[in-house]
């Protein structure tokens, strides 16, 4: 198909990293405050020349050929705000990254519209949200990890990559994490994890690497999407350790590629053991390396998201060719 051109907001960095490899262009609007959305490119992530800047005075006098929406304040506010009448009638996607945040099953998405398409990135997002009108699809995860780094394991520690976790409370699992540190050698990883006695943010572009000291990775989250950070772990042979909640019950099975139990008593337990033993801790890295290259591989997520794309824009020349008939 022709290449097309994409008006999205910068969201979620690492997505949008993966997204970008999809081989359209996409427009990320900029204004000064850089916030809500609006920082561009910025310089965290090595975007390639299809990731540009647009001014967000300029957006209305831009030629797109899809919308993608990523937070509720894009598609209730920021639509009306920045688009032309002409433009909020284009192809539509909204991309939701997360389970829901009120009732974990009675609460109706947003987006409820039959003219657009409502993406999860997870199948348990999209059983629990309810969508209403909506037509839904579900893209699996991809991720990318530089081929130079794999897993060694040599420090006899777990890690936990989250930013902000002393703001974000229990969902996040900030008393998960505190309640194992005490009872097992973990590192915290990310934005702020200094406020918890962590070792700060690394770069995404370095995580990988650095992670891949650690014996295990320990992901102490309660209720979220499938967390990045954990399949990239994944992508270069590490164990995982987790709480059995939303997706992570697919992605992790227990005794082939980690650990995932509600009791974190078990869970501590099976970090002494993966401490103990580096030779079962790689043969469990090895075998999500393995899972993760199958079912969250970047060609596939592209493939999926080409497929999405190509789609929307279809259904929409369908339909102004059915109104000029």
């Amino acid at each position: 198909m022709r290449r097309l051109k994409i008006l999205t907001w910068h969201v979620h960095g690492n997505y949008l990293w993966y997204l970008s490899q999809v081989k359209h262009d996409f427009y990320l609007p900029v204004r000064e405050e850089r916030d809500g959305g609006y920082s561009g490119r910025g310089t965290t992530f090595p975007f390639g020349d299809n990731v540009h800047d647009i001014p967000v005075d300029e957006v209305t006098g831009a030629d797109f050929d899809c919308v993608l929406f990523q937070h509720r304040r894009n598609y209730e506010v920021d639509q009306y705000d920045i688009l032309s009448t002409e433009q909020r009638s284009l192809p539509r996607i909204y991309l939701e990254h997360d389970p829901p945040q009120e009732h974990p099953t009675n609460t109706r998405h947003w987006a409820d519209d039959p003219n657009m398409l409502l993406v999860h990135v997870t199948p348990f997002n999209a059983l629990m949200w309810d969508s209403g009108r909506t037509p839904t699809r579900v893209i699996d995860h991809g991720v990318l990890v530089p081929k130079d780094v794999c897993y060694t394991g040599e420090l006899g520690r777990g890690v936990v990559v989250i930013n902000h976790l002393k703001d974000r409370g229990r969902r996040l699992g900030v008393d998960v994490f505190e309640a194992a540190r005490e009872q097992a050698p973990l590192d915290l990883v990310g934005m702020a994890a200094e406020e918890l006695g962590g070792i700060g943010e690394i770069k995404p572009t370095k995580l990988a690497a650095f992670i891949s000291r650690y014996r295990f990775f320990f992901n102490p989250i309660r209720y979220t999407s499938l967390g990045l950070a954990v399949l990239e772990a994944m992508s270069i042979g590490m164990p995982i350790v987790g709480l059995a909640t939303t997706e992570m019950v697919t992605a992790i099975q227990n005794g082939h590629s980690g650990y995932v139990d509600t009791s974190l008593d078990r869970l501590i337990e099976r970090m002494h053991e993966l401490i103990a033993d580096p030779a079962e801790a790689r043969r469990l890295g090895e075998n999500a390396r393995r899972f993760a290259m199958e079912r969250f591989n970047i060609r596939r997520f592209v493939a999926d998201w080409e497929q999405t794309f190509a789609d929307v824009t279809m259904t929409r020349r369908r339909r102004m060719a059915t109104v000029t008939a």
